[in-house]
């Protein structure tokens, strides 16, 4: 038995960029999915893994996403006086749900360059890496999993997703040796592999449970396109030192990266709230049989 994972890191300095006007002075992670920014559910799954420490790497722009972790006194005094109890609670347990830290990464230098930064926070104990882009509302399930399988065998955990035909090769993609269930024991990563080329099916979601020898690796990958650092190159490197798996899941969630998938977000967890759900059910409805298409 390894140490605990305690930590949850998570990298938010991204422009944004696929999200514009939108994006153009609000963070991407801050936009609303169903009642609360979208990188609140993240923290909120890190949370429900049994994290109680979370580090967000931001950068200049993304002083939002700080305050909204923050407390805002002014606020919070407003709720009480006007005894708006269960307001007031929800903008509290956002503070108080984890401790948090930020640190900001001065440039575009990529996803590993992002995780790296958080070498002194961690130190020598795994943890937790969630792109924030990525969705998984499953009550922290597949997190959890996650670490107890980091915690039990010593190796890092990353999730992994069984797509079809080329379209492997738009993601990065996973190799393995063994399989028990659905842990499988890689012995190879490629980034974007052509179809014919590709080791499996099997794509690299946004979960990640490193061990700290992750540090180590970061440390001597060479830049790649664009000068920036690639996870991927690093992780490739923790095969057999000390050892990397993969958890298949059954359900990757859905990436609020994309227009399509933030808006498929927004309707099926809204269908899903358990106030707001019924309503929502019956204004869908009415919007397609008002356009003929139900």
């Amino acid at each position: 038995m390894g140490k605990r994972v305690r930590t949850a890191v998570i990298p938010a300095a991204g422009l944004g960029t696929r999200f514009l006007p939108a994006t153009k002075s609000q963070p991407k992670e801050m936009l609303t999915v169903v009642d609360r920014p979208a990188i609140q559910w993240v923290v909120e799954e890190a949370v429900a893994a049994g994290i109680d420490d979370v580090l967000i790497i931001t950068s200049p722009t993304k002083k939002g996403v700080e305050d909204h972790f923050d407390r805002m006194a002014e606020l919070e005094t407003l709720l009480e006086a006007k005894g708006k109890v269960e307001m007031l609670a929800s903008v509290r347990r956002i503070t108080d749900m984890a401790t948090f830290h930020f640190t900001r990464q001065g440039a575009p230098l990529g996803l590993g360059h992002a995780v790296s930064m958080a070498a002194r926070h961690v130190r020598d104990e795994p943890f937790a890496v969630l792109l924030p882009d990525e969705l998984l509302p499953d009550g922290g399930a597949t997190l959890r999993r996650m670490i107890d399988e980091c915690e039990a065998s010593g190796s890092s955990v990353i999730s992994l997703f069984e797509v079809d035909g080329p379209e492997i090769s738009n993601y990065g993609c996973a190799g393995f040796s063994s399989r028990d269930g659905d842990v499988v024991e890689i012995d190879r990563i490629v980034e974007k592999p052509r179809f014919e080329e590709a080791p499996s099916n099997l794509k690299v979601t946004g979960r990640y449970v490193f061990t700290p020898e992750i540090f180590a690796k970061l440390a001597v990958t060479e830049p790649g396109q664009a000068g920036e650092i690639q996870l991927t190159d690093a992780m490739a490197m923790l095969i057999g030192d000390p050892g990397l798996r993969g958890l298949v899941i059954k359900d990757a969630g859905y990436d609020a990266g994309q227009k399509l998938d933030w808006l498929r977000a927004n309707i099926e967890l809204s269908l899903d709230d358990p106030v707001a759900g019924t309503e929502v059910a019956e204004m869908l409805a009415g919007i397609m049989k008002s356009r003929g298409l139900a």
